[in-house]
């Protein structure tokens, strides 16, 4: 745990260090907020406890408003967290999209993975015909239920709605790194987060799903649940490392 944090503007987006400890991962942050945009800005508060309870570094992409621009723009952060050691990745609403897309795009190229992914009320599924949208618009005051086919349309251009980077849940999970999802039992997204949980985990995906009784209680244990996730998969990456480099047999 690091007590005192560093808040620095990147060359990606604003970043959190630890004040006085080594950095062994960082972790890529994507933000997004109901409107549909990237505004790492405000997920300083959620990097500055990130690595106050992991001390871990945390980049805060920026990207564009617009499919698939956001997506290269998240890789190219990728890139440069990637250059620089471990990474997990984590992302919120549409930032939760962007992150599992990545982790499809790097799964199909052969590229390495990141350590771990944490989703946090991801919008997963743009054909937006999930019960739950419906279902919980009332009890769900964060996002507008009624402009969300606007925003969303707006956002996806003339991708199809289906397309699996765009909306990971389409597209085959089988290989992807350890995933940690969290949800609120009454948000409008709920159902991306289960539906995704499942099929993550009938394709061989270690999957930590977390549902919450509602925003509050999200908002008070989801950060502690991050971290320890977090933390985890970085101890276990680490120990593999050590391993195959001591092995006689290698090479």
């Amino acid at each position: 745990m690091a007590s005192e944090v560093r808040v620095e503007e990147g060359l990606f987006g604003p970043e959190t260090r630890p004040e006085s400890t080594a950095v062994g991962q960082t972790v890529l942050y994507v933000h997004g907020d109901p409107r549909l945009a990237g505004t790492p800005q405000d997920a300083l508060p959620t990097a500055r406890e990130l690595t106050r309870l992991t001390g871990q570094a945390v980049v805060c992409a920026r990207y564009r408003p617009h499919f698939p621009q956001a997506l290269e723009d998240v890789y190219t952060a990728w890139e440069y967290c990637h250059d620089r050691g471990p990474v997990a990745v984590a992302g919120k609403r549409l930032g939760g999209a962007l992150a599992a897309g990545l982790l499809l795009r790097l799964r199909d190229a052969g590229a390495p993975l990141p350590t771990c992914a944490v989703l946090t009320s991801p919008m997963l599924d743009f054909t937006l015909d999930a019960p739950s949208l419906f279902l919980n618009a009332v009890a769900d005051r964060t996002v507008d239920a009624e402009a969300l086919p606007v925003r969303a349309a707006a956002y996806a251009g003339p991708t199809p709605r289906d397309h699996p980077l765009l909306s990971p849940l389409h597209g085959n999970l089988h290989g992807l790194p350890p995933v940690q999802l969290h949800a609120a039992g009454t948000e409008v997204l709920l159902d991306d987060t289960l539906s995704f949980a499942t099929r993550a985990a009938h394709s061989g995906v270690a999957v930590d799903l977390r549902v919450y009784e509602d925003l509050s209680a999200q908002g008070l244990r989801q950060l502690d649940a991050m971290a320890g996730f977090l933390n985890a998969w970085h101890r276990s990456a680490s120990l593999r490392v050590r391993n195959v480099s001591s092995c006689p047999f290698r090479g």
